[in-house]
Parts: C-alpha cells; structure tokens; sequence
C-alpha cells in the first residue's frame, strides 16, 4: 500500500505492535500495555475489562490471568476474545480480535515466577469473580496462603496464561480534522495471509 508509511510501515503487523509499545512506554504514565479485553457470555452480553498485555509474540498477544475469573470462563467457552489499546499520549490505538488458547506451560511458569512474592500469594488467594464477604476475608486467605506456599509459591494450576492469535488487527492514529489513519490487517484464519485496506475515519 503506497500511501501506508512512517509509523504505519512494515510487512509485520505484530512488529508494529511492538514498535508503537515500545514508544507508548516512553510516553504513557502508568500501565502503556493495559488492554480493554472484550469477551462474550454464554447468552452473547459482551463483557469488558482492563488487564495487562504481558508479551506481544511472533504471531500472538499474550495476558495471563485465573482461568475460574469471568473472562478465563467466557474465553473458555467460545475460544474468542477482542482487545483494544490505547494511548492518549501518542493519540494511537491498536484494535485486535482472534482465537484464543491457553498458555499453561513453561512460558506460563517462567512468567508467574517473575511476579512479586504478594502477586504470586495473591493469585492463590483470590477466588476471582467469585462473591467476597468482607476484605477482612481475603487478608487472611491471602496471609493463610502465604503460609502454606512459603516464599516461591509455584503457579496455580488455575492460573495461567492466554495466548489470542488474530484474525483482525487495526492500527489508528490521530489525524488532523478528525481525518484520523485507520489501516485494517485481515485473515482467514489464524494462519492466513494478511491483506491490508486503508478504511474511512
């Protein structure tokens, strides 16, 4: 695409990604890699919600969270999510829907293992999405768990990793006169070819 130059360029859309992550997290005050994931219930209501993009691989996005949590239960159900990010700062977003897998190996414990001791307690702790009847409650299952897990709590097996390989990413900047750049990367598939269309802001 001719007109498709300067922070749009490049053959690989993921490369992209990484390049305009790479800047947001020069620019954004807090959390550069925190996404609005959007995922489905089983009656089709849309959920939405923010977590944190922890990887951005050759071919997928990565987030890791407790697969017993709404989202991990919804995703579960119809192997699809989407996710937008955004960023004030550079006046840019990044807009990705696809298929989705679990990340329950070695990647997944190498990151769980990475995290603070407290996060990795926590994770225990926390029944995620579950009723809580007081924050008293979650103080002492979380000062419980630190007791039976010690200080290298190893990675639930309820918590790990999801992996969404897409089908469509949309890259969006800012534009003068609100004529904003919107290029649109599609496939068939999660291992398809990419075609590339410049859409109307």
């Amino acid at each position: 695409m001719s007109d498709r130059s300067g922070i749009f360029e490049g053959d690989n859309p993921f490369e992209i990604a990484r390049r305009w992550l790479g800047e947001a997290e020069e620019t954004e005050i807090n959390d550069p890699n925190a996404i609005a994931l959007s995922t489905v219930d089983e009656g089709g209501m849309p959920n939405v919600r923010m977590v944190l993009l922890k990887d951005i691989e050759d071919a997928a996005f990565v987030f890791y969270t407790n697969y017993g949590s709404k989202k991990g239960s919804e995703i579960d159900a119809n192997g699809k999510a989407a996710f937008v990010l955004h960023w004030k700062s550079l006046r840019r977003q990044i807009r990705v829907r696809g298929h989705v897998s679990r990340e329950e190996g070695p990647q997944a414990d190498d990151y769980f293992a990475s995290r603070s001791l407290k996060s990795r307690v926590g994770a225990w702790a926390s029944q995620q999405s579950q009723p809580l009847s007081s924050r008293e409650k979650l103080m002492a299952e979380a000062a419980k768990m630190g007791v039976v897990h010690g200080l290298n709590p190893k990675r639930p097996p309820f918590w790990g990793g999801f992996r969404i390989k897409p089908v469509e990413i949309e890259f969006w900047a800012d534009g003068e006169f609100r004529l904003h750049n919107r290029f649109r990367w599609t496939r068939e598939g999660a291992d398809g070819a990419w075609e590339i269309a410049r859409l109307y802001p």
